[in-house]
């Protein structure tokens, strides 16, 4: 939608540099359920339409870009780092480790620092040139599977929810 091509994340943040968050009151994914379950899609809708009031159908550019940007970044950030408290604080864990190619987020990575020394818990990111896609965590899991000998039928289901 603003033009950033794939994957767009690490545009965001390289654009959010020069943005105001404020720019833009985009909406925080569940901010009112008490669980740490998380979605953008009322996200990627509110830019959409944010988008189509423009009097253009030209994707943004300049400070226009890095104002939604930065806009986008904080909202996704808030939330993540939100979810992420409430889930240490019900679980009783003081250790979290953040991974897979969303850690390299510099924006993430600093929320998620300030939130460790506020509430004391442990945090681990690995360096950004690791943070890689976790298509090769999920290539490495079935690669365990494999060599256990387990199987699955062709027409498997597609179940995003299905243990490892």
């Amino acid at each position: 939608m603003l033009g950033l091509g794939y994957p767009g994340g690490v545009q965001i943040d390289r654009l959010s540099d020069a943005g105001n968050r404020e720019a833009y009151a985009l909406p925080r994914a569940l901010s009112g359920r008490d669980d740490i379950d998380f979605s953008f899609s009322g996200l990627k809708t509110a830019v959409s339409t944010l988008l189509a009031g423009r009097p253009t159908t030209d994707p943004p550019v300049g400070q226009e870009l890095a104002d939604l940007a930065a806009s986008v970044q904080a909202a996704i950030v808030d939330v993540l780092v939100r979810k992420s408290r409430r889930a240490l604080a019900r679980e009783g864990l003081q250790h979290l480790v953040v991974c897979g190619g969303v850690a390299a987020n510099r924006g993430l990575r600093k929320a998620m620092a300030v939130a460790a020394v506020d509430d004391g818990f442990h945090l681990y990111i690995p360096p950004a040139r690791r943070c890689t896609d976790n298509a090769a965590m999920i290539a490495a899991a079935g690669t365990q599977l494999l060599a256990r000998g387990e199987r699955s039928p062709v027409d498997l289901a597609v179940d995003p929810g299905l243990p490892l």
